[in-house]
């Protein structure tokens, strides 16, 4: 029997994946649970329509990760931190004081995608790495000032 997997199986397969299963496991185990549904041809044109949504889903996103890495790379973020005089701040930059100077120039990005190499402690120029997903990063410049 066909079935079209609705969840990830264990042993079986991954979720909208069609298998060639016996029929008393799809009978007595899949179906009832709802971890699948027969291979009907109205369910494998559905299945082919999703998959065309996801592939169109991934490029769509795919080309804003490229457009977001190409303004990164050109761009300079300035954050301004309360420092004790001679270049030393009080305490560090955070991920997210500079996820907060990106969002006021209209890039909304997370602070878990934002990567510190080491702890920002004094005034000056840094590089952080930012992960836009996809296998796709963009080297950030962060200029840090004291207010």
């Amino acid at each position: 029997m066909k079935v079209i997997l609705m969840q990830d199986v264990k042993g079986k397969g991954k979720k909208g994946q069609m298998l060639e299963i016996s029929d008393g496991y799809a009978r007595n185990f899949l179906l009832p649970r709802k971890l699948a549904v027969e291979a009907t041809p109205d369910a494998i044109n559905t299945m082919r329509m999703n998959d065309k949504a996801t592939q169109e889903r991934i490029a769509r996103e795919k080309a804003e990760a490229l457009a977001v890495s190409k303004q990164l790379r050109e761009m300079t973020v300035t954050v301004a931190c309360k420092g004790g005089g001679a270049g030393r701040l009080f305490g560090s930059v955070t991920n997210q004081e500079i996820a907060d100077a990106l969002a006021k120039q209209g890039i909304k990005l997370d602070k878990r995608k934002i990567n510190i190499a080491e702890p920002i402690k004094n005034v000056g120029t840094y590089t952080v790495t930012c992960k836009l997903g996809y296998e796709i990063s963009a080297p950030l410049t962060v200029k840090i000032e004291e207010a």
